[in-house]
């Protein structure tokens, strides 16, 4: 249950590519080799409206957030979060070379007491469907 959630600032569209910063995030959590495949999603959701630091209307934002499943270590999250974060800020370096942009990652683990699933897509991806 890997899902990467991006929420970002309507004008960063103009000045990155949405989908190529997702096809990046996604590739990197294959990478980390600690996920499994068909739990991964990565989806970007834009803020119509934000008030980003000072106001000016020229700032922005990309703000992350990973949900995962309980069990894995916290030494593998923080490799893994630091792949993801290193994608993504290769895909926002122009965003990220001006003092108007701000990109954030947090890590949260999911009770598995409180998360209900029914994903038939794992048994399709495993071979047991």
């Amino acid at each position: 249950m890997p899902h990467l959630a991006i929420e970002y600032s309507a004008g960063l569209e103009a000045r990155a590519d949405i989908k190529g910063v997702c096809e990046k995030a996604y590739e990197a959590m294959l990478t980390a080799g600690i996920f499994p495949k068909a739990g991964i999603r990565v989806r970007a959701h834009k803020a119509d409206v934000a008030i980003v630091g000072d106001a000016l209307p020229e700032n922005d934002f990309a703000a992350m957030t990973l949900s995962v499943g309980a069990g894995r270590s916290t030494e593998a999250l923080k490799e893994a979060g630091d792949m993801i974060f290193a994608a993504v800020q290769e895909a926002l370096k122009g965003p990220l070379s001006t003092p108007h942009f701000a990109l954030s990652l947090e890590i949260r683990e999911i009770n598995p007491e409180l998360s209900w699933k029914d994903t038939p897509i794992h048994a399709r991806l495993s071979g047991k469907s």
